[in-house]
């Protein structure tokens, strides 16, 4: 439906239709640099290398096409203009050329300039075209023909929806709200319409028309039992009587820039995160307020692993909009992605202090805490996020579950079981809780049966997980079942061959069923694998070099521990 623009080999080659022209020599350096950093999104580096290149080889279109795509990944259409002109001059078709001409144009508003536009020779794709074309007759005023438009588009194969949206958007932007609300009624209309701002909007339109308990209902039957401040301050109008004015759509330039939103949502499924962000820039370029188009592109970075560039365009978020607190948690993550979480402690404390009703940011701020290795206030943190939820709801099982890990990494067993069983109480059968009680029981040596029975049913549920595989391997070493345990151990190092923990439990299990040789085998291994730079790793590299020195019987003995016994005496 829409020609990939990227790969994930290259961002060079915009279409196939494309000459190649091989960079000269005096610039295969900068071409080559370029091309690493456009691999790597490295969008500022590419744009920096191309640019150089450019200025050796000005006629070379390949290069010319490289720096449009690297400028417009970063929102900066106005550098990329110039360039993509240079382009169309020279008669070649370039998809990123075009969407850079065009979004200028719909920038300024020149509706007449783009329907004059040979989208066959200069268009994006079919889709994209047809939606734009009628957006543009919107702002032509000729409201017939916009409406004929989408009409037209619907009928090309699977884009329905995609069409129907739009046009309910242009009505209701027009105030035809009655035409608008049947639209989004209509049976099979599109996936577009249960989306948060297709909810959102139809509700608008309800309410427009004077349906608020309707459009209370359809939130609510959109978000159930989810709440955020943009969400619950519509509720609250809508509770209070008040018509919400529909705010989705005030322009043909909006309708052209959720165009470009829209189909960035829809191709993030299946193209890849740096084509799909060229959409989301176009986007925010032709309407800066579209914070939707913001968090967005935001978050699409953080997919690129560009946590710098996320983090400013986070920062873009307006303190007094109502997705400022969305905007600061995910500033709050590409912060910690960075190595940076100390900054984003911060972001999330300076949070709870201002959305301190909202069960969320303190969650949050308990996962970075717990990360960190500060559990008191990780605990602290998941209080008051339980405080603010309903103690029956399902989804808070997650919430004891990591309160339960924390309690556990500061020796408070009794807290952190009652927790651990309480998630189990709301999540029966949950495979990371079954684990980790089963394992810490394990651990301590008590309710091994149980222990036991837990961590089958978390293999049973997880059998391609190599930690539970290990769980269920140890507890059965921990029981004296030692042959039994060899074959899960052996299948928890095929799961995870690198993992030192894994490694040195099969050394163990290797040598408690005599095979003494293959045990220090396994314990040289597992030490191979451990990170020094990791100090809160489960692995003893000091323990595990004993047992190569004097074999694990005699570690045993030297820790006070019980000696390896075969279950029943055997």
């Amino acid at each position: 439906m829409i020609r990939s623009l990227l790969s994930s080999v290259a961002l060079a080659t915009v279409l196939a239709t494309t000459p190649h022209i091989a960079p000269a020599q005096s610039v295969a350096g900068s071409y080559l640099a370029g091309r690493h950093a456009a691999i790597t999104s490295d969008f500022e580096a590419a744009a920096r290398y191309y640019q150089a290149a450019l200025a050796r080889d000005p006629g070379n279109v390949e290069l010319m096409e490289n720096a449009i795509v690297s400028q417009l990944a970063l929102g900066r259409v106005d550098r990329a203009l110039p360039i993509a002109r240079l382009v169309e001059e020279q008669d070649v078709r370039s998809q990123a050329a075009h969407m850079v001409i065009i979004a200028d144009m719909l920038a300024r508003e020149d509706y007449a300039g783009y329907l004059e536009r040979d989208v066959e020779t200069q268009g994006i794709g079919p889709l994209v075209d047809g939606l734009l074309n009628a957006w543009a007759l919107v702002g032509a005023e000729d409201i017939e023909g916009a409406l004929a438009a989408f009409d037209a588009v619907s009928e090309q194969r699977g884009v329905r929806g995609f069409a129907m949206y739009h046009k309910a958007m242009a009505l209701a932007g027009l105030g035809q709200f009655e035409a608008a609300g049947e639209i989004f009624e209509a049976e099979g209309s599109g996936p577009l319409q249960q989306t948060r701002r297709g909810a959102m909007a139809r509700a608008e339109v309800l309410s427009q028309l004077g349906r608020n308990d309707e459009a209370i209902a359809s939130l609510e039957v959109a978000f159930g039992t989810v709440s955020d401040p943009e969400l619950d301050a519509m509720i609250l109008a809508l509770k209070a009587g008040e018509t919400l004015a529909f705010t989705h759509i005030t322009s043909a330039r909006d309708g052209m820039a959720e165009v470009f939103y829209s189909l960035a949502g829809a191709l993030r499924q299946d193209a890849g995160a740096d084509y799909t962000l060229l959409y989301g820039r176009i986007a925010r370029h032709l309407r800066p307020d579209h914070v939707d188009a913001l968090l967005l592109n935001a978050d699409l970075l953080e997919t690129l692993e560009q946590f710098d560039l996320a983090n400013a365009v986070y920062k873009q978020v307006p303190a007094d909009h109502p997705a400022f607190h969305a905007a600061e948690l995910g500033r709050a993550a590409a912060l910690r992605e960075s190595g940076k979480p100390d900054a984003a402690i911060e972001v999330l404390e300076q949070l709870a202090k201002r959305f301190g009703d909202l069960p969320l940011v303190h969650s949050t701020l308990g996962d970075v805490l717990r990360q960190q290795n500060r559990f008191e206030a990780a605990v602290a943190a998941y209080d008051r996020a339980l405080d603010l939820t309903d103690p029956d709801d399902r989804r808070a099982w997650f919430l004891h579950y990591a309160r339960a890990i924390s309690h556990e990494r500061l020796e408070e067993w009794p807290e952190a079981e009652a927790d651990f069983r309480r998630a189990l109480e709301l999540n029966p059968g949950q495979p990371q809780v079954l684990n980790y009680l089963g394992y810490s029981l394990v651990e301590k040596q008590i309710k091994l049966d149980e222990a036991l029975e837990m961590i089958e049913q978390a293999v049973e549920a997880s059998p391609d997980s190599g930690y539970i595989v290990d769980s269920l391997g140890w507890v059965l070493y921990r029981l004296g079942r030692y042959e039994e345990a060899v074959g899960h151990m052996e299948r928890a190092v095929e799961l995870m061959p690198v993992d030192p923990v894994v490694n040195d439990h099969l050394g163990d299990v290797y040598w408690a069923v005599g095979r003494e040789r293959e045990a220090r085998f396994q314990w040289m291994r597992a030490l191979s694998f451990v990170d020094p730079a990791d100090t809160d790793a489960e692995a003893d590299p000091a323990r595990m070099r004993r047992k190569l020195d004097v074999g694990l019987d005699a570690v045993l003995a030297e820790e006070g521990a019980e000696p390896l016994q075969v279950a029943n005496g055997d």
